[in-house]
């Protein structure tokens, strides 16, 4: 008898990682709503819109836009071998930058987000 709860106990035990393996959901999804690229950091999706004149970046927490009043964020891109520094200034419920910007499809983009009381985070993001 105590043989066969061991190995019953032993394949609940194997059985346990498949289904935390399994895809599911976070209670948010991580689609665009802005036409931009999406990325998820630290349970924080940051949704990057590059246009050649404005570069906007939405922030938003388990589906709920940030606060991005008080926040700031460094953008670096690099198309082919050049590369330009963008800062990132609060506009509404975003951070953008106005200006002239090259953004075309493999440009690679990484961004310092600084906002109140948390910790900086960082992103990566690809053009397509």
């Amino acid at each position: 008898m105590k043989l066969s709860k061991l190995v019953a106990l032993a394949a609940l035990v194997a059985v346990g990682p498949a289904f935390a393996a399994d895809k599911h959901d976070h209670a948010h999804g991580h689609e665009s709503l802005h036409g931009g690229v999406v990325v998820e950091v630290k349970d924080i999706d940051l949704e990057l819109v590059a246009k050649p004149d404005v570069i906007q970046l939405h922030l938003r927490d388990h589906g709920k836009p940030l606060d991005v009043a008080n926040g700031s964020a460094k953008l670096t891109l690099l198309a082919g071998t050049e590369k330009q520094e963008v800062e990132l200034k609060p506009a509404g419920d975003r951070l953008e930058s106005k200006g002239s910007f090259k953004v075309g499809a493999g440009t690679k983009l990484v961004a310092v987000v600084t906002l109140p009381g948390k910790p900086s985070t960082t992103a990566r993001f690809t053009l397509k």
